[in-house]
C-alpha cells in the first residue's frame, strides 16, 4: 500500500515537473518572440498608424528597441515649434523694456528662477546678454540646470539681475524671495512677473517680503496673452535705499 502511494506521489511530482518546464519554455519563446529585430520592426510598422494614440510601448524588448533621442535633438524640435517661438517673442519684448529702465544690458549677469523650459533664457540670449543662468526643480538642457529655488546654489551678490515668473506658484513665497534677493548685488535688481493684474495690496505684499530693496518700477503687462503684473525691486547700496 505504502508502495503505491509512493509511487503515485512521484508521478503526480514528476506531473507538475513538466508543466513547470513546459511554462518556462513557452515563457522564454514568448521573450524570444518579443525581442526578435525583424518581429519588432513588423510589429512597429503595423503600429505606425495608431502610434500617435498609443505612445508607449507595449513591452521592455520594445522600449529598448526605440531610439534614444538625446536632451540637443529634443531641444531643437521643441524650439523650432511655433509656441515656444511665440513664448519666446514675448519675453524678449518684456527684455525690451527693461533694457530702457536701465536695468538689463547684454554685460548683465542674470538668474533666471523657476525657468521652465527655458523661454526667457532663450529671449535673453537672442537679445545678446552671455551669461544667463537658467534654474528649475526639473532641468531642461541645455537652458535650464536642476536647483530648488528656495535654495539657490550661488554665492551671496553675483547677478546682477534676478528674473521669474514663478513666484505665484512658489510654495513657501517669503524663502523663494530671500533667495533671489541674496543672489543679487548691492544695488543690483529682483524682476518678478507676477500672474493676473494685482491690486495694490498685493504690490505691497510683495515688497513687504523683500528685506533689503525697495521698489522701482510696478507696471501691468501681456506675456504670451496672459495678464501679468511686473514688480520691479532695486536692492540698497550698502544699506542705504536709491
Amino acid at each position: 500500500m505504502e508502495d503505491h502511494v509512493e509511487r503515485l506521489l512521484n508521478r503526480i511530482s514528476l506531473c507538475f515537473a513538466a508543466i513547470a518546464t513546459l511554462s518556462l519554455l513557452h515563457l522564454f519563446s514568448r521573450s524570444s518572440f518579443s525581442c526578435d529585430p525583424s518581429l519588432l520592426h513588423r510589429r512597429n510598422q503595423s503600429q505606425s498608424l495608431t502610434l500617435t494614440l498609443s505612445p508607449f510601448p507595449s513591452s521592455s524588448c520594445e522600449a529598448a528597441s526605440r531610439d534614444i533621442i538625446p536632451p540637443e535633438k529634443r531641444f531643437h524640435k521643441l524650439r523650432s515649434t511655433h509656441a515656444f517661438q511665440r513664448r519666446v517673442q514675448s519675453f524678449s519684448s518684456l527684455f525690451l523694456s527693461l533694457r530702457s529702465l536701465g536695468i538689463l544690458s547684454n554685460s548683465s549677469h542674470v538668474l533666471c528662477v523657476s525657468a521652465g523650459a527655458g523661454h526667457e533664457v532663450a529671449a535673453l540670449q537672442d537679445s545678446g546678454v552671455v551669461d544667463v543662468t537658467g534654474v528649475e526643480v526639473i532641468d531642461f538642457p541645455p537652458l535650464v540646470k536642476r536647483a530648488d529655488p528656495h535654495n539657490l546654489p550661488f554665492f551671496d551678490g553675483v547677478f546682477d539681475l534676478g528674473f521669474s515668473t514663478g513666484f505665484a506658484a512658489a510654495l513657501f513665497p517669503r524663502r523663494f524671495v530671500e533667495e533671489i534677493e541674496r543672489t543679487v548685488r548691492n544695488a543690483g535688481v529682483t524682476v518678478l512677473a507676477v500672474d493676473g493684474w494685482e491690486p495694490k495690496d498685493d504690490v505691497e505684499h510683495v515688497e513687504k517680503l523683500f528685506k533689503t530693496s525697495s521698489i522701482v518700477e510696478v507696471r501691468n503687462f501681456t506675456l504670451d496673452g496672459s495678464p501679468m503684473t511686473l514688480v520691479v525691486m532695486r536692492k540698497y547700496n550698502n544699506g542705504t535705499k536709491l
